[in-house]
């Protein structure tokens, strides 16, 4: 038996006026996803605790089947994971944004004008992250080149409780009320501020606004923790596993389950990802011998975040055509195989950020070829409409490698 999870980050959404009172999930067209509906169990899963963040670290845990108000230590490390940081009790590491803020002269009065600097690519990350590491590492503080916008600050005995917000919660509004506050938050506040310094006039910068596109004046610092203690997969489930994305959390939690992190050619973390890559990637772990592949697909988040409507529905039509149509030719022929398929939480477009509402999930075995209910389709109403609901996430991955015990 061989199992696959498609992720889809902040898929669900909230009706949309523009959309005739629609989800984008119910605006797009996904026959694949709606034919196995048809064959699947539905329903509606609690990925975010009630006294957790609606972050993707916390919901994306519920999903690998790890209990977040057990394990979770911060979104940051996961990723410093992901990255080849070596942590020491010692290091908190924090996630260092690429943002655009406004041109006011005065830091304390600008604006979140992108949290991700136009999605600014890798390699002009790198530039940028190296001359600010050259600038600003001390013997406490080292700054790392990640993905796109998203890096990594190591604070060697940096503080825990330090409060400090993500750029995507705060898009188009004033930053004052949003700055670092808490123990050594003025460490905190000074290093984006030198930041921006550093940033004005970098020639990366310059020849992007040559361009037209936004660029990355400054860093921006959030999601802190400490080294986590994950599980290791194979010993909770006894499944050898890997992990396809191009975001450094997840792939982190995967790595710290001990599962294998896969490199695909041209993932994203956007609209412009690799969706069938993704997929063959999944397959060809599948067919060395892999029992479980986690594909976890970004695009739809940052649609969400971004507030663009027609994008967040033709990134739910490319995970429909291009990676689970690739999946379900790629499966002919191999052993039984289960599908799940789920956000780990909303990022509605009218909000632009995360939210706490449960998920629709739906669970697809092969083996199955009845037709349970020729009306489902995957829908947020429609699996909400089931009845079913799983209120601890966590147990969700339980339910899915073992669902014949559901039956």
């Amino acid at each position: 038996m061989k199992y696959i999870v498609i992720l889809g980050d902040g898929m669900a959404d909230w009706p949309i006026e523009s959309l005739g009172n629609r989800t984008p999930l119910e605006a797009a067209h996904k026959p694949n996803i709606d034919n196995l509906s048809k064959k699947s169990v539905l329903g509606m899963v609690r990925t975010v605790p009630h006294n957790m963040p609606a972050g993707s670290d916390v919901a994306n845990l519920s999903v690998f089947g790890f209990n977040p108000e057990i394990y979770y230590t911060g979104r940051s490390p996961l990723e410093a994971i992901s990255m080849g940081i070596k942590l020491s009790d010692d290091d908190t590491a924090l996630r260092c944004n690429l943002v655009t803020l406004s041109d006011d002269k005065d830091y304390e009065i600008k604006r979140m004008l992108d949290y991700s600097a136009g999605e600014i690519t890798s390699e002009e990350a790198a530039i940028l992250i190296k001359d600010i590491a050259r600038v600003l590492n001390t013997e406490e503080i080292s700054f790392y080149p990640g993905v796109s916008y998203r890096h990594c600050m190591i604070w060697n005995k940096g503080p825990l409780d330090i409060s400090l917000t993500p750029p995507h919660d705060i898009s188009g509004r004033t930053i004052t009320d949003h700055l670092p506050r808490g123990p050594k938050s003025e460490v905190a506040l000074e290093l984006m501020k030198k930041s921006a310094e550093i940033l004005k006039n970098h020639p990366v910068n310059l020849d992007r606004i040559s361009r037209g596109l936004n660029p990355a004046n400054s860093i921006w610092l959030w999601g802190q923790g400490k080294k986590p203690a994950i599980p290791l997969f194979i010993e909770k489930y006894g499944l050898c596993g890997s992990v396809v994305s191009a975001v450094d959390l997840v792939k982190g939690i995967g790595i710290a389950a001990g599962m294998k992190a896969v490199r695909v050619e041209g993932a994203t973390g956007n609209i412009h990802t690799n969706f069938k890559g993704k997929a063959e990637a999944a397959l060809q772990e599948l067919r060395n011998g892999k029992d479980f592949v986690y594909i976890h697909i970004e695009a739809p988040d940052e649609c969400g975040h971004q507030g663009l409507v027609e994008e967040k529905i033709r990134s739910i039509e490319l995970i429909d055509e291009k990676v689970l149509g690739t999946l379900l030719d790629g499966l002919e022929g191999l052993d039984d195989y289960r599908i799940m398929i789920l956000p780990d939480h909303p990022t509605p477009i009218s909000i632009r950020t995360h939210c706490k509402d449960p998920v629709p999930f739906m669970i697809y075995d092969s083996r199955n070829s009845d037709i349970i209910n020729n009306d489902a389709i995957y829908t947020e109403n429609y699996c909400q409409q089931t009845g079913y609901f799983i209120e601890k996430g966590y147990t969700l991955m339980d339910k899915f490698l073992q669902l014949e015990q559901e039956k």
